[in-house]
């Protein structure tokens, strides 16, 4: 009886140890550049009490026969599960209170798509009914429902629901002209990011704040987590390559959200001719870069779940390969493929929303299936793998058509396809990677809004 009140005891002493109410000081505004902070209060009501999923202990994980093992985790990364504080994470758009002054007699552009809400309503139709003077929207790729092909041409157009007229900034325009601007005073940004350089949201949000920079308007960036935040890899651009998949000399894994990226732009003098846009960031609260984030919202056709948007850093090189990721089944960015293999395991792309006509359609592929692998062991690897490129370069029949010009954009050099071509090992290759990795991450920490994972 007297063990049973001890341990009783000691439970609620390491509970209300555990109760520490989180800070975050006020950061100051520099320049031109806005940073809309505030101190947590203590004791919040949404605070509660979770056991995190971050750690997964790898001896206790049977993987099916048909998908590559991913190489072994260090053992000093093998941490037991702590119980941590994890407050409710409020991301920009819900703080309405940090930024509809700015609004205010204003007319206002956004450029928004599915994921742009507050709780269930979208953020257009939240402003709108506060009053906010809504001109028009940009839509992004995948339009502003989010429901087209990953390349299609998105039309302008006018929503149906609000009627308000949709310019596309996908296509011949990915930026906003003069003549789109011409009758607005601020644009407000918000779009859920993945965290990888490749992922277009982040070169739409480049121009318009190019554009913005060009005809002195206004630019609110509604930040969000990044679910990729937790860590930092891959080769950084090549300039040489900058293309719409890659703007910017940062790694695949940047490691920052669409808000501390868009300071990192600004600041850097990468907008054309060093143009510095008049920016505001509104930061999310309860958020940093260990967050376990689940997205509430898929945030493009072909990344259905946390494993695709997990897998995607490191199978997204696959586009620029022959061989499908996936696009026209229900397991996009979850099964690896072509005809031309003979693995046991087989899939089959069909025409569907999202993938009207997705690489190897209707023909039956072999390949790999990745979707039984737990979010939380992705999640915790925290580093691009290349296991299954270099696997199945390896075993292609036809090595000299195994890759398209498009793999150089992907990767943002030329080195990596040699690299593979030539037999190098993994651990040569990304040794290869880090001069000018760690180089970004010294510059990354002057943007960090967030705690950092390191």
């Amino acid at each position: 009886m007297t063990r049973v009140v001890l341990l009783f005891l000691l439970t609620i002493m390491l509970t209300a140890c555990a109760r520490k109410p989180l800070q975050k000081e006020p950061v100051e505004a520099s320049g031109n550049t806005a940073i809309v902070t505030e101190t947590l209060p203590a004791n919040r009501p949404d605070t509660v009490v979770l056991q995190p999923a971050d750690y997964v202990s790898p001896p206790g994980i049977t993987p099916p026969d048909n998908y590559i093992v991913p190489a072994a985790l260090p053992k000093d990364t093998v941490k037991p599960p702590p119980v941590l504080e994890m407050p409710a994470v409020t991301v920009g758009a819900q703080r309405t209170a940090q930024y509809l002054p700015l609004l205010q007699n204003k007319r206002v552009a956004l450029v928004v798509n599915q994921t742009s809400v507050i709780g269930s309503a979208h953020l257009a139709d939240t402003l709108l009914s506060l009053g906010v003077q809504v001109i028009k929207v940009f839509a992004p790729e995948h339009g502003f429902r989010g429901d087209a092909d990953a390349g299609a041409q998105i039309a302008n157009a006018k929503d149906a629901r609000t009627g308000m007229p949709l310019v596309s900034l996908y296509g011949k325009n990915k930026k906003p002209t003069a003549a789109d601007l011409q009758d607005i005073d601020v644009v407000v940004f918000d779009i859920q990011d993945v965290g990888a350089r490749f992922y277009t949201y982040i070169s739409t949000m480049h121009y318009v704040m190019e554009a913005c920079a060009e005809q002195n308007k206004e630019m609110i960036v509604l930040d969000r987590p990044n679910p990729n935040g937790h860590y930092v890899d891959g080769p950084v651009l090549d300039l040489r390559l900058r293309s719409f998949v890659g703007m910017h000399p940062i790694p695949v894994v940047h490691g920052l959200s669409v808000g501390e990226l868009a300071l990192m732009i600004n600041d850097e003098g990468w907008l054309e001719n060093g143009a510095h846009c008049n920016l505001t960031v509104i930061p999310c609260i309860n958020y940093n870069h260990t967050t376990r984030y689940q997205l509430p919202i898929k945030p493009s056709p072909n990344l259905p779940n946390m494993q695709a948007i997990y897998l995607y850093p490191s199978l997204c090189l696959f586009e620029g390969a022959k061989v499908s990721v996936g696009r026209g089944t229900n397991k996009q960015f979850q099964v690896i493929g072509s005809p031309k293999y003979k693995y046991p395991f087989s899939f089959t792309p069909v025409s569907k929303p999202g993938a009207t006509h997705p690489l190897f359609e209707n023909e039956l592929c072999f390949g790999f299936d990745l979707s039984n692998i737990p979010p939380d062991t992705l999640k915790y690897r925290k580093q691009l793998d290349l296991n299954w490129i270099l696997r199945l370069y390896a075993d292609y029949p036809d090595k000299p058509n195994f890759f398209s010009d498009f793999f150089n954009k992907l990767a943002g050099n030329s080195q990596l396809m040699e690299q593979i071509k030539s037999g190098l090992p993994m651990d040569s290759i990304r040794k290869s990677w880090q001069p000018q990795l760690q180089t970004y991450k010294q510059k990354r920490k002057r943007y960090l809004l967030y705690e950092d994972f390191e």
